[in-house]
């Protein structure tokens, strides 16, 4: 069965575009021309992924970014990719801040969107992926590469797709101090590019949800001008 994306871009020829291109590769792109319809849309026929314009005649895509997060269960854990054709880096750090899974400016290739898109959908256990069942556990934290979830003293954590699996490559390594490039290799097979501080804006997400106090945190720590380690003793 094909796997159904949303695109939700007020630009009609390029989601033609992108839905013609896309089509080839097997996806079913199902296109919403501003926020509300793209919201309406994943409520009635849920998606694999969303494909996100973040300048849309109703609302920005932030704001459906957090309406999407907002969503009960499954759905709001759609993963979503972000499209902009703004430059500054703080709109790439906020939408992931409001739970982007990835973001590409405009313009793009349409192979490195395909490309991103197949990524995404790999990290979220659509594609084929390497578990051995096993849960993980430090203290009160559980984390089962299985079912894909985390939760913390039997209550369960709120993270997106790529955050679960920067969680387990870091978990998975325990008492490794790893650099922000070793983070990314193990979880996207590519180099981090220079300078790219989404993997902080992650973390501090990460941190959010599983530490009792992130501003204190005991289970990821920093290590100042390498990167982040693990820790084997956290309760």
């Amino acid at each position: 069965m094909n796997q159904q994306l949303l695109m939700i871009e007020d630009d009609v020829r390029l989601a033609d575009m992108v839905s013609a291109y896309l089509g080839q590769s097997g996806y079913q792109v199902t296109h919403a021309g501003d926020g509300q319809a793209g919201l309406t849309q994943l409520q009635v026929n849920a998606a694999d992924l969303v494909i996100l314009d973040l300048m849309l005649p109703d609302m920005d895509g932030l704001e459906v970014c957090r309406r999407i997060r907002a969503l009960p269960g499954a759905l709001g854990r759609t993963p979503v990719l972000m499209l902009t054709a703004k430059g500054d880096p703080m709109d790439r750090i906020i939408g992931l801040e409001m739970g982007a899974d990835d973001y590409l400016p405009k313009p793009f290739e349409p192979r490195e969107l395909l490309a991103r898109i197949r990524a995404v959908l790999r990290r979220q256990g659509d594609g084929p992926t390497a578990s051995n069942g096993t849960t993980l556990r430090f203290g009160s934290l559980e984390i089962d590469r299985d079912a894909r979830t985390v939760s913390v003293a039997g209550v369960a954590c709120d993270l997106t797709s790529y955050q679960f699996d920067l969680l387990v490559a870091l978990a998975e390594r325990a008492g490794r101090v790893l650099t922000r490039d070793q983070i990314m290799e193990a979880v996207r097979g590519r180099e981090l590019e220079a300078f790219d501080r989404s993997i902080d804006v992650h973390m501090g997400r990460i941190r959010a949800a599983i530490e009792l106090d992130a501003k204190a945190p005991k289970r990821i720590l920093t290590v100042r001008g390498v990167g982040y380690v693990f820790a084997r003793q956290q309760d």
